[in-house]
């Protein structure tokens, strides 16, 4: 699904590929069909989807597809959704679960499009320098989509996202480049660090063996892809399987070195946490203590998007081809982002002062905080995510691991359920700690947040202790010793 297509004449229309590019073309469907994909995408039909026309020059040659609640409210937020190779909008609507998101919390979604005349596999052009640069091709197409959409909607400028599956991930990471003053949020599902490539050989590289950059050598694709002067960034979530040999897990180490690296709060996770589906989520605070960037790893699933079919409430999307049964991605991509009504903070309320912990155990932590008038509610924040309303001014926060560290924020909501500005952070450790075994491949444990890689070599994090190469082929125990702690424990792990 991460397929490249090679070059054609970028931003003019449909491209034309002769001589050696339709021999590189024939190669890439080869390889497409082997990984039992189909070549062609059907058009968007979904009910819901309405299709929108003349929404600007539209260089990158694509199509615009929206759905939004029947009753959305001006200054709601606004999300982009972009589909893998062979997939299309109605794909991406029916199966990936954002439509449930909208209706819960009230935003309006945009499901670009490309085709078959953009790319022979109907992959948005993620390696292609005249599609992923600001202003030019189709990324100046999905800005003007932004546009469009933010003036049908009435949307909150401050609460625009994007998010996308593989080669639409490899794109939301350019996005997220090239526009930092338009995008408050991504989500990479599956997918490559910006700018990882420039060529059609250079994305194979990417997706099989990504060069091994340093963060800063990352971090400075980004930097050099904004508008001169940048401050801000995005806040990043990264959804990658441990199993996935399309995009291989080191995808999302190097995301997550760049990101980091822009956000300037280095490479170690404030905290991780055990999800559903055999997920592990690494969370890397800001200096306000704040979730910057999010890493879940998804043990053992492949190639796709994360979904959970069903009714409950942290369920979403239906499976298939490349929508894979472990997780609802855009349940936990959401709350990350604040969909929830909570996050960041748009409402007019101040934020609440003194935050504190007030007590806490092996598996609860609670909390108080000052007043603030004209709050009819507040909503709790751990990890940047909701995890509570309260009525009054303390919370106690439940089922928690023990010895482990969590970070709070509280805003406080108004009559209309609006939420304000979120307070300052604190954090919490509950006390205990249970040791736990892993067993995985020095990438699987790098991802998870368990080691680290220095020079193309793994270490287990907290004891430093050796792996080996940094590859999905050395396999070694770790035991965690203590709260982000590991020691290697390959002749037996007593935990």
């Amino acid at each position: 699904m991460g397929q490249p297509h090679p070059p054609g004449h970028p931003g003019k229309g449909r491209r034309f590929v002769d001589g050696a590019r339709r021999w590189a073309a024939a190669a890439v469907a080869a390889l497409t069909l082997t990984a039992g994909l189909v070549a062609t995408a059907p058009q968007a039909s979904a009910a819901g989807l309405t299709q929108v026309t003349g929404f600007g020059s539209n260089p990158g040659n694509l199509s615009m597809y929206t759905y939004a609640p029947g009753t959305l409210p001006a200054g709601a937020p606004l999300v982009i959704a972009l589909h893998g190779c062979t997939q299309s909008a109605s794909d991406y609507y029916n199966n990936a679960g954002w439509p449930k998101f909208a209706d819960r919390h009230h935003f309006a979604l945009v499901f670009p499009q490309t085709s078959s005349a953009n790319n022979a596999n109907s992959c948005f052009n993620w390696f292609q320098p005249g599609d992923s640069t600001r202003g030019q091709g189709e990324a100046l197409s999905l800005k003007q989509m932004v546009d469009k959409a933010v003036a049908q909607y009435r949307s909150d400028t401050r609460r625009v996202y994007i998010t996308g599956l593989s080669a639409g991930g490899g794109m939301t990471a350019n996005m997220l480049a090239a526009y930092p003053d338009v995008f408050a949020g991504g989500a990479i599902d599956s997918g490559l660090p910006a700018y990882c490539a420039n060529s059609v050989s250079a994305a194979y590289t990417c997706m099989y063996s990504p060069p091994g950059r340093t963060p800063a050598q990352w971090g400075s694709l980004v930097r050099s892809a904004a508008p001169a002067g940048t401050a801000s960034w995005p806040r990043v979530a990264i959804w990658q399987g441990t199993a996935d040999t399309t995009v291989v897990p080191a995808n999302a180490t190097g995301l997550r070195d760049q990101w980091t690296d822009v956000w300037g709060i280095g490479q170690t996770p404030s905290r991780t946490e055990s999800l559903t589906g055999g997920t592990t989520l690494s969370v890397y605070d800001d200096p306000s203590g704040r979730p910057a960037v999010q890493v879940y790893s998804v043990s053992g699933m492949a190639h796709g998007l994360a979904v959970d079919p069903g009714s409950g409430t942290e369920q979403c999307g239906t499976t298939g081809t490349y929508y894979l049964d472990t997780i609802c991605s855009s349940y936990h991509t959401a709350r990350f982002w604040g969909l929830d009504g909570g996050g960041q903070g748009g409402g007019a309320l101040p934020a609440p002062t003194g935050l504190t912990v007030t007590s806490h155990t092996d598996s609860a932590v609670t909390l108080k905080w000052n007043a603030v008038d004209g709050a009819a509610s507040y909503s709790v924040h751990r990890g940047g995510a909701k995890v509570g309303t309260a009525t009054s001014t303390s919370y106690t926060d439940t089922g928690l691991a023990s010895g482990t560290t969590y970070g709070y924020t509280v805003a406080a909501v108004d009559t209309t359920g609006v939420a304000g500005a979120v307070s300052s952070a604190v954090t919490a450790t509950t006390t205990g700690h249970t040791p736990t075994c892993h067993t995985a491949s020095n990438y699987e444990h790098t991802t998870a947040g368990r080691a680290y890689q220095s020079g193309g070599y793994t270490f287990a994090k907290g004891s430093g202790q050796a792996m080996g190469l940094w590859n999905a082929f050395t396999t070694h125990t770790l035991q965690q010793t203590s709260p982000g702690s590991y020691v290697l424990a390959d002749s037996g792990c007593p935990a």
